[in-house]
C-alpha cells in the first residue's frame, strides 16, 4: 500500500467527477496556490455520472471568465447553443404558455415597477401578455440572438443569456483545464473510507483520514469533497448526515431522459412542458437534441410516462433510455466534519429553473470564502453551513411556486399542487403578492423580482390590487406607451441574426469581442 499525498502541502481530495467534480477541480486548481495545496480527484470510469445541467443560467458565464476560458473555445468544446429564456406550456391553465426570460419584461415609468402599469391595463383589456414586453422573449420566439448591449440606454441592455451544454463534454473540458494546472487524477473505486478516532493537531475525532482505493493504494486528505452523486459516499453513507426529504413540495421522484437529433436552427430556449404528472424537458445542443420527462411515480407509472415522452419527442431518437429515480431536498449539513458534499450528494431540485450547475457553483464560490486551514473549525463550517441552506431554501421555493399556482383541472397530480400547503417563507411571498403586487427580495438567493412576476403573471396569479400611483396616467397614453415599446422590441428583434448564425460565428469572433457578463440584468441574483 502507498500514499500519495506529500504532507507539506495541504491536501484537498475530491471523490467523483462529472460535473460537479470537474467544476470544483478547475476552480480549486485557478484560485488555491499549488505551493499550499495538493488537488487530487478520485473517479472511475465504470461508474457513470448522471449528466445534469444541460440547461444552464447566466451564472455559468461569470463562473467560465473567472476561469479565463474563452467563450468560442467553449461553445465548440461543448456542443453549446445560446439561451435566453424558459418556456413553460400548460403550466397556468392546461392551454396557455408562458416564458421566463433571462431579463426584465418591460422599464420603469417614473420610478413605479413596470408591471403595476401593466395591471392596469389588463384591468382595461389593453394589454398583452407580460413576456410580450421583454426582448429576450421576442427573441426567442422568432429564434434569433445577438449579445445583450452594453449601452444602458438600448433595449439589448435588458437581457442576459446562458447556455444549452453538453453536460458530459463540459466535465471533460474541466477535466483537462484542471490536470494542466496541476489536479491529479486517480482511476478506481474506493473500497473504504478511515475516519480519526482521536484528535490530532490537524484532526478532530470522527473526521475522514483517508481513503482506501480497491487497488490497495491509500488517499489521505486534510479536506474532501464529496462529488460522489446520488450515493453520498462520504457525506451519506460514512457521515450518516441526514437527508431533509422535501417530495410533500416537490412530488417528482423520477425521470427518463432519451437524447434525440439535432435540430437545424435550434431555438435559444429551454422548453419546460406540463403533463399530467410531472413536465418534459426539451434543450437544443448544437449536435444533439436532450429530452426527458419529469414525473411523480404517485400518479403516472414508469411505462405510462415512457410512452408519454417518446410520444411527444420531435426528432428520432439516437439512444436508448437513461432512468433515474430521486428524492427532492437536501443533507441536514453540506459541511460535515472535514467534508463538504457539492452536486448531487449535496441535495437535488428537479431542473424545472435550470438550476442544478449553478447549485455546483454557488456551493464552490462559498467554499473558497470560507476555505479553511488544515485544522477545520466550527466558524467556516457553520457560516457555510447557513448560507447554502439559504441557497438551496430559496430555489426549493421558487421551483414550488410553479406547482402551487397552476391553475390545471384536467388530473389529480395537479390539484393536490394546488391545494397543497407550501413553506411558510414562501406563503409569505405569495400573500405579499397577492394583496398589492408587491415582491420582497430575499436577503439571500438566487431569483429576483422579475423572475417572480413571470411566474406569477405567466400562470395567471393576479393580485388583488395594483399600485395607486399609476391611476395619475391617462389611461390612452399609457396604452401608447406600451404599444410603441412593444413595437421597439420587435423593431429590435428583427435586426437580429438567426441564433444558428450567431453560433456559426463563435468560430470566427475574437474572445475580446465578447461583453462582460452584467451582475444583475437577468432577474436573478449574479
Amino acid at each position: 500500500m502507498s500514499t500519495t499525498q506529500n504532507k507539506t502541502r495541504q491536501q484537498v481530495v475530491i471523490l467523483g467527477g462529472g460535473s460537479s467534480g470537474w467544476m470544483t477541480a478547475a476552480s480549486l486548481a485557478r484560485f488555491l496556490c499549488p505551493h499550499h495545496y495538493c488537488i487530487t480527484l478520485i473517479e472511475s470510469e465504470l461508474i457513470g455520472t448522471v449528466g445534469v445541467g444541460e440547461a444552464t443560467l447566466p451564472h455559468l458565464r461569470s463562473f467560465n471568465q473567472l476561469l479565463g476560458i474563452d467563450e468560442n473555445e467553449f461553445m465548440r468544446e461543448t456542443g453549446a447553443t445560446y439561451k435566453l429564456a424558459i418556456q413553460f406550456p400548460g403550466w397556468g391553465a392546461k392551454e396557455n404558455s408562458y416564458f421566463h426570460p433571462f431579463g426584465l419584461s418591460g422599464q420603469d415609468i417614473n420610478g413605479i415597477d413596470f408591471h403595476q402599469y401593466w395591471l392596469r391595463l389588463r384591468q382595461h383589456g389593453k394589454a398583452l401578455p407580460f413576456d410580450q414586453y421583454s426582448i429576450a422573449v421576442q427573441a426567442a420566439k422568432q429564434q434569433k440572438f445577438s449579445y445583450p448591449s452594453d449601452n444602458p440606454q438600448d433595449l439589448r441592455a435588458d437581457y442576459g443569456y446562458a447556455f444549452h451544454l453538453d453536460a458530459t463534454l463540459y466535465a471533460q473540458y474541466l477535466r483537462k483545464y484542471a490536470e494542466q494546472r496541476g489536479v491529479q487524477r486517480i482511476e478506481g473505486k474506493v473500497a473504504e473510507v478511515r475516519r480519526h478516532e482521536h484528535e490530532t493537531l490537524d484532526a478532530k475525532r470522527g473526521d475522514i483520514a483517508c481513503l482506501v482505493m480497491e487497488s490497495g493504494q491509500i488517499i489521505g486528505g486534510d479536506l474532501f469533497i464529496d462529488c460522489s452523486g446520488f450515493a453520498g459516499v462520504l457525506i451519506e453513507q460514512n457521515l450518516k448526515t441526514g437527508y431533509e426529504n422535501w417530495t410533500h413540495w416537490l412530488p417528482c421522484d423520477r425521470a427518463i431522459a432519451v437524447p434525440t437529433e439535432r435540430i437545424e436552427n435550434p431555438p435559444p430556449y429551454t422548453r419546460a412542458a406540463a403533463k399530467s404528472a410531472g413536465w418534459q424537458w426539451r434543450i437544443p445542443l448544437q449536435h444533439r437534441t436532450g429530452n426527458g420527462i419529469v414525473y411523480c411515480s404517485g400518479y403516472l407509472n414508469d411505462q405510462q410516462a415512457q410512452d408519454i415522452l417518446l410520444k411527444d419527442i420531435e426528432e428520432p431518437p439516437t439512444a436508448g433510455l437513461n432512468k433515474l429515480r430521486f428524492t427532492t431536498g437536501k443533507r441536514k449539513a453540506t459541511w460535515q466534519y472535514n467534508c463538504v458534499a457539492i452536486g448531487l450528494s449535496a441535495g437535488f431540485l428537479e431542473p424545472l429553473e435550470s438550476t442544478s450547475l449553478y447549485l455546483v457553483q454557488i456551493a464552490i464560490q462559498k467554499l473558497l470564502e470560507h476555505f479553511p486551514s488544515r485544522t477545520i473549525g466550527d466558524v467556516e463550517r457553520d457560516s457555510y453551513n447557513r448560507q447554502m441552506d439559504n441557497e438551496y431554501l430559496r430555489v426549493r421555493d421558487f421551483i414550488i411556486l410553479h406547482y402551487k399556482v397552476n391553475q390545471r383541472q384536467d388530473s389529480d397530480f395537479w390539484r393536490y399542487c394546488q391545494n397543497m400547503a407550501v413553506p411558510d417563507s414562501l406563503a409569505a411571498q405569495m400573500e405579499l403578492f397577492k394583496e398589492g403586487a408587491r415582491i420582497s427580495e430575499y436577503r439571500q438567493g438566487l431569483f429576483l423580482p422579475a423572475s417572480w412576476l413571470a411566474v406569477y403573471l405567466g400562470q395567471g396569479m393576479l393580485p388583488k390590487r395594483y399600485d395607486g400611483r399609476v391611476d395619475l396616467a391617462p389611461l390612452d397614453s399609457l396604452e401608447n406607451y406600451l404599444a410603441n415599446f412593444h413595437q421597439q422590441l420587435v423593431n429590435a428583434v428583427n435586426l437580429m441574426p438567426l441564433h444558428s448564425n450567431s453560433i456559426k460565428l463563435t468560430k470566427q469572433m475574437a474572445p475580446s469581442l465578447y461583453p462582460a457578463a452584467p451582475r444583475s440584468l437577468y432577474g436573478i441574483n449574479a
